[in-house]
């Protein structure tokens, strides 16, 4: 299954929905092309990896890729909605570690309006 990116706006922070794969190749170069050029105009960023069910290690890389661009710009992206999947693969590779990650979309944007406070 190809990746399918929404974008859509919830308080000033973007919400980027990812549906299908995040694979080596054009998906992960659409992600990582349609977010950077998102990044100088939106400050907080929030991957909504529900509709992902598989990340392969080039998916991966697009990951840390964008946080690090991101945290560079003086921006943020969290990631929200993990499938158990990508959750154990995240684990396993010890990126729990880096990106903020929240079980649900709502609970990254309130993580986002605190800090805002």
């Amino acid at each position: 299954m190809q990746l399918k990116l929404s974008t859509r706006t919830v308080d000033g922070i973007l919400i980027v929905d990812c549906s299908g794969r995040i694979i080596f190749g054009e998906e992960s170069s659409l992600l990582r092309d349609t977010v950077k050029k998102l990044l100088p105009d939106n400050k907080k960023i929030i991957l909504n990896l529900s509709g992902t069910n598989y990340i392969d290690s080039g998916g991966l890389g697009t990951l840390v890729s964008l946080y690090t661009s991101a945290k560079n710009s003086g921006s943020a992206i969290k990631l929200a909605n993990l499938t158990q999947r990508v959750g154990d693969l995240l684990q396993v590779t010890k990126l729990l570690t880096v990106f903020e990650v929240y079980d649900s979309e709502q609970k990254a944007l309130d993580s986002f309006r605190k800090e805002a406070a």
